[in-house]
């Protein structure tokens, strides 16, 4: 696979402007960018005008995907080799998210529904996880505290 992406440049070189090929390279250059984090959050939809169209499944995913745009459009052409895209819109489109999860099979849409839900649950906790300079520790501390609680409500 990573053979694929270091040729990605040159094959798309060869391609010449097939819009085709164009939204084929950066929906896999999407995945790759966006990761395993936001697979199942971040679906690309549509590449127009050198405009990537991503679906999110609420404001609040829009909302903090727009803050990092840029980084995300510049990883993206970095991986690509060329500025393919110019800009990243997300869109609130539920339903693509969901037919997304459900082609990823069931055990990781579980897997991020639990984060979601153990997420908004140590939301009570964000004054004490403000604490915690680390983002990944602090992320870690409030997963493990929302599952935590909801455990123990059930």
């Amino acid at each position: 696979m990573e053979d694929l992406f270091q040729s990605l440049p040159k094959l798309l070189r060869a391609a010449g402007e097939s819009e085709e090929v164009l939204e084929a390279a950066s929906f896999a250059a999407w995945r790759r960018v966006a990761g395993e984090a936001l697979r199942g959050c971040a679906v690309p939809f549509r590449l127009y005008n050198r405009r990537l169209i991503v679906s999110v499944p609420d404001t609040t995913w829009r909302k903090q995907l727009e803050q990092v745009s840029p980084q995300l459009v510049f990883r993206l052409n970095s991986l690509l080799g060329q500025p393919v895209v110019t800009y990243v819109e997300f869109r609130v489109d539920p339903q693509t998210v969901r037919e997304e999860r459900r082609r990823l099979g069931r055990t990781q849409y579980e897997r991020l529904d639990a984060e979601e839900a153990a997420l908004g649950r140590a939301a009570e906790l964000d004054d004490a996880a403000h604490a915690i300079h680390d983002e990944a520790l602090r992320r870690r501390f409030l997963l493990a505290a929302g599952s935590c609680m909801n455990r123990r409500e059930k």
